[in-house]
């Protein structure tokens, strides 16, 4: 797949960005019109999330993704600075390797493809195991769309057979030229470990602060619903309230009212292990469930229209599992008195769990967003949002993407989004603005540079003599 897709990129990094742009529309455009479909599919394979929910990512991740880059310059010249005489040209990285999750499949895959073919790169996706069918059918929709209008084929591949070894041969193959991977830690700690390029964006532990100068009507319905959204699924999903301590017991009111059921303290201890193993990892069979589900395998009863489950938290870290990330309908609530103490805790699980990652805010009051803006140490900080939506760039003016980098602090090479502008290289050509220094243009004086000679006559004897004792200590 590899070299079938290297051998289709030579052809397509010479493409005019007229081919380009009409090659992906077409793509944007059949994937958008099998948004519903492939949601459906990815929902009934890996058993995860919601198909409803899951035709808006596809939705996003297709028609909203292109229309956010589809305007962006990808061949030829990028800027011309006639002041400084420095242009700047657009170069494709060529082949791409994408990891892609089994929260969100279908989405991933249809972000990856344009984002790269946009750039002028070829891609070879390597599924999630549980989502292989789904992957591969989106794929395979994208392809057919590109080749109708003009695209080599070749130039968009998804693996079928899934193993450790043959993800290994396809991030380390001569050919691969970026690693782009999203998904847990281990997928990106062996993206990063190949020793080529690679964007890896792992888990978030988004924490949501609400103030007590907050709309609290809309921050309930806002953290109800987006922690309901597909079932939790996407990484900047909010993971636990740090409620401002007047306000607190008013929250508490207004999320029941949206769907919010609070566990009992015996509930709570129910779910900690139906969650989470001992050593603190999530339990695949638990991820994306719906709340009924999980009520239900923890063995006590919710009611009828519940959406999300609530536990009261008072501790951070690995005693307590609930403030971990949870991939499913389950948040924790903190209660902290005044902005500071809010701000305390949210660093606490940041710290714990999502460094570099994402913070949702709701507040009115500047200098508390000011305040939280400046001091976190997440690149993505939504004021008044939803943390699913906002933060994926749906609702709010960050670039639309379904990869997002948590920075240096997170093990990332980037804070941001990632976008087309990440997948490909700028090479410059820079025209002379000011005369050398007239010493640069004069032959240097010998002295110094005769005393600074190696004694090549004894450096060679030294080289012989070497040469002597390995041959005569060698047995061959």
């Amino acid at each position: 797949m590899v070299s079938a897709a290297r051998k289709a990129q030579q052809t397509w990094g010479y493409a005019s960005q007229d081919e380009v742009d009409r090659v992906c529309e077409a793509m944007a455009e059949a994937a958008y019109g099998a948004a519903q479909r492939l949601g459906r599919m990815a929902a009934d394979e890996t058993g995860y999330g919601v198909p409803e929910h899951k035709t808006i990512k596809n939705q996003f991740a297709s028609r909203g993704v292109w229309e956010s880059i589809k305007d962006v310059t990808t061949v030829g010249f990028l800027r011309r600075d006639q002041e400084r005489k420095l242009y700047e040209v657009a170069w494709p990285m060529g082949v791409i390797a994408a990891l892609t999750p089994s929260t969100n499949p279908t989405s991933t895959v249809m972000n990856k493809i344009l984002m790269a073919v946009k750039a002028r790169n070829a891609i070879v996706i390597a599924p999630h195991p549980s989502a292989v069918n789904c992957c591969a059918a989106t794929a395979e929709l994208m392809r057919n769309a590109a080749v109708e209008v003009g695209a080599p084929e070749g130039l968009i591949h998804c693996m079928t057979e899934i193993s450790l070894a043959g993800t290994n041969e396809l991030l380390s193959h001569k050919y691969t030229a970026l690693i782009l991977a999203t998904g847990g830690t281990g997928m990106v700690r062996a993206a990063h470990s190949q020793g080529k390029p690679a964007y890896g964006v792992g888990p978030g532990n988004v924490p949501v602060y609400v103030d007590r100068s907050a709309d609290l009507e809309k921050a309930a319905r806002y953290i109800v619903a987006s922690k309901a959204f597909d079932y939790s699924l996407i990484c900047a999903t909010e993971q636990a309230v740090v409620a401002d301590r007047p306000i607190a017991a008013r929250l508490k009111s207004l999320m029941e009212a949206e769907g919010a059921y609070w566990v009992t303290p015996a509930q709570a201890e129910a779910l900690r292990p139906l969650l989470f193993t001992p050593k603190g990892a999530i339990d695949a069979g638990m991820v994306g469930r719906s709340a009924d589900y999980l009520a239900a395998a923890a063995g006590f009863d919710i009611p009828s229209g519940t959406r999300i489950l609530v536990a009261d938290l008072e501790r951070v870290g690995p005693e307590e599992p609930l403030s971990r990330e949870k991939l499913t309908p389950v948040l924790g609530f903190y209660v902290a008195d005044g902005w500071e103490a809010g701000c305390d805790r949210s660093l606490e699980l940041i710290d714990f769990g999502g460094r570099g990652h994402s913070l949702i805010l709701h507040a009115t009051d500047e200098e508390v967003i000011t305040a939280f803006g400046l001091e976190k140490p997440v690149f993505r900080i939504g004021v008044n949002t939803m943390g699913t939506l906002g933060m994926i760039g749906s609702t709010t003016g960050i670039a639309p993407s379904l990869t997002l980098g948590s920075g240096g602090v997170g093990g990332s090479i980037t804070g941001d989004n990632i976008t087309v502008h990440h997948l490909y290289n700028v090479k410059r050509m820079a025209f002379e603005i000011q005369d050398p220094p007239p010493e640069a243009l004069q032959p240097g004086t010998t002295a110094g540079a005769q005393a600074n000679q190696p004694d090549y006559q004894a450096l060679e004897k030294l080289v012989q003599q070497t040469v002597q004792q390995i041959l005569g200590s060698s047995s061959k």
